[in-house]
């Protein structure tokens, strides 16, 4: 029984994210995940700035810490909820919790209000600078002088990297979690596991980077990212061709993928983005600004389309087609393992 509830409770918070997202008059868990990494992050900033071993292994500690009681916080709800005999309250609990490690609806809503406003731009006078700032709320370069043609590439790479580390990633771990907590309440569950990869995502964001103090800092954080989203990411590659219009060309986006993506620094960023770009058969990749410095990346998918409105709508779809057939694919499994289990 007890694992029947926490199936459908992943399938009722994943409904939630599609139709509500992340409602505005909820405190989002990522708000307090933020505020404990930027009090301890600064304290350690503004204590030990001129030491490096200590801002280091300072950065250790802020990512096992947050992740730590990002994991146990998720944790108790999921006992409290098995205790209290599957109380409906703790229910929409979990729902709501679960639903915030998610962000299909806000991810996808956010592209689609850029392409409104870049398609609806000589109809209604649409402010350039209005667009620029859309896009600089879901980008980490400077787009502040970027062409419309740009800001469009921007947005489609934005939109690719982040459906695999706030939708696919976080998705796979709940699914994990999900399968996990049938064998025992103690081990991993949906929510402690969503929790903890939702705290791996922002403290990453937040601490992540590669310059000035972060340089020591935010090591740990950057790397736990890597690897947490490293397994999804790769899945990611190996699914989505298979429901893309270029399904027959599988095995050449495949190795396409793998090729283009082992260029790029990070281990992930390069292949979320390659397999998008050949699925929809456009170009991505090049010379992006990043704090006043411009960095060349290599280009994936060299032959294909430039980014255009069209391929962020075909993208936006195929990130819809992709988790409903990720859903069926773990509830065949799952349902199959519960079939298959000794009485």
């Amino acid at each position: 029984m007890a694992e029947i509830n926490f199936y459908f409770i992943l399938i009722a918070s994943v409904g939630f994210d599609l139709l509500i997202g992340d409602p505005k008059f909820l405190f989002h868990p990522v708000e307090f995940i933020g505020i404990y990494i930027k009090r301890v992050t600064n304290l350690f900033i503004n204590k030990f700035n001129q030491d490096s071993n200590i801002l280091f292994f300072g950065g250790a500690f802020i990512s096992l810490s947050t992740i730590s009681l990002s994991y146990l916080a998720g944790k108790f709800v999921e006992i409290v909820y098995f205790k209290s005999e599957f109380n409906n309250f703790c229910g929409l609990l979990i729902i709501t919790g679960l639903s915030s490690c998610l962000a299909c609806k806000s991810l996808i809503s956010s592209v689609k209000e850029i392409s409104h406003l870049i398609q609806n731009q000589f109809i209604y006078q649409t402010p350039k600078n209005l667009i620029i700032e859309k896009v600089r709320r879901i980008v980490s370069r400077d787009v502040e002088k970027s062409s419309i043609d740009e800001l469009i590439r921007a947005s489609t790479e934005s939109l690719t990297e982040n459906s695999v580390d706030g939708i696919f990633a976080p998705l796979l771990w709940i699914f994990v979690g999900t399968y996990l907590i049938k064998y025992s309440i103690y081990l991993p569950g949906p929510l402690s596991l969503g929790f903890a990869y939702k705290a791996i995502s922002t403290l990453d964001s937040m601490i992540g980077y590669k310059d000035n103090y972060f340089l020591k800092l935010g090591f740990f954080s950057a790397k736990i990212e890597d690897y947490a989203t490293y397994i999804p990411c790769k899945i990611v590659v190996f699914t989505l061709p298979l429901i893309s219009k270029n399904f027959k060309r599988y095995f050449y986006i495949v190795r396409k993928v793998f090729e283009e993506g082992s260029r790029y620094e990070s281990p992930n960023a390069g292949f979320s983005e390659g397999v998008f770009a050949h699925s929809v058969d456009i170009k991505l990749g090049g010379e992006s600004k990043y704090n006043n410095d411009y960095i060349l990346k290599p280009i994936l998918n060299e032959k294909g389309s430039n980014c255009d409105l069209k391929s962020i709508n075909k993208i936006c779809n195929l990130i819809l087609k992709l988790e409903f057939f990720w859903i069926l694919f773990f509830s065949l499994i799952y349902f199959f393992s519960i079939s298959a289990a000794p009485n």
